[in-house]
This record gives C-alpha cells, structure tokens and sequence, in this order.
C-alpha cells in the first residue's frame, strides 16, 4: 500500500464520517432518500480518492493538475456547483407549483363564496 498523507487521511475520514452522518439523517427522517444518495455517491467518490493513493495521483495527472489535494477539492467543488444547481432546479419546479396551487386554491375560494351567496340568499326566500 502506498503512503497516505495526513490530507488525504483527513480527507478519507471526514468523507466516511459525513457519509455516516447522512445515513443517520435519513434514519431520522430528516433528509429524503432523494437527496441521501447524491451525498453518499460524493463523499464515496472523495474517501475512495483519499484512501486510493495511486488513482487519485492518475487522475491528478490526468487532469493536469498541480497537486493530488487540488484534484480533491475540484470534486469536492464540481459536487458542491452540481448540488446548487439541482437544487436551483428544484426551487424553481416548486415555486412554480406553489403559484399554481395559489392561483387554484384562489378560484376555489372565489367559487365556494358564490355559492355560499346563492345558498344564502334562495334561503331568504
């Protein structure tokens, strides 16, 4: 097995710690199954970077890049811009949903008082 240096130790750890904290967020049912995947695939991808040695050195030279904790910080940077995005996409999906649901539930309203206005007044009869 090949050195690891104290980054990619750091790295390698904080990785599977935020994986295991994510696994608990979804037990408690406070992040969906959804968004716990994205999470768990990124922080495998960076522990296995930081365990990995010679493939994070390969795609550090792959990519022309000057040092292997650069190559970990543009994945973590790459997920980082990704998960914005997504959720960019997200926020905009439910916007548009809850202006949908306003403008309905506003006709709803408008109709259930014409029809309380008619009931009242064939009442008055």
């Amino acid at each position: 097995m090949a050195f690891l240096s104290r980054t990619q130790i750091v790295v390698a750890v904080g990785a599977v710690l935020l994986a295991l904290y994510v696994l608990d967020l979804v037990r408690r049912r406070r992040l969906s199954e959804e968004y716990s995947l994205l999470w768990v695939l990124a922080t495998a991808v960076i522990a296995v970077l930081g365990f990995s040695t010679p493939l994070l050195v390969w795609i550090t030279d792959l990519l022309g890049m000057m040092g292997a904790a650069s190559t970990v910080f543009a994945f973590g940077l790459a997920f980082a811009v990704a998960m914005l995005l997504y959720l960019s996409i997200k926020l905009s999906r439910l916007g548009f949903e809850n202006h949908t649901l306003t403008r309905d539930l506003a006709l709803l309203r408008h109709e259930l008082d014409e029809l309380r206005t008619r009931t009242s007044g064939e009442e008055g009869k």
